[in-house]
């Protein structure tokens, strides 16, 4: 499955760009039609990997 989504403000790209490359988070950024950012979540990932990046997205959240 891949998990498309934007930033309601743009102004937060780089400070999340930094925040998800620094988690050691790969392949993130772009999706040809939506743009945004695109996350591909398989059965294969495992949970904990979901989690660095739901805990990446709270800590952008919380430096609004």
């Amino acid at each position: 499955m891949n998990v498309t989504f934007v930033l309601t403000d743009e102004s937060k790209q780089e400070t999340f760009d930094k925040l998800w490359n620094d988690a050691g988070i790969n392949g993130l950024k772009g999706h040809r039609s939506v743009g945004g950012y695109r996350a591909s979540i398989y059965n294969a990932l495992p949970i904990e990997s979901v989690r660095v990046l739901v805990n990446t997205m709270q800590e952008l959240e919380n430096t609004l």
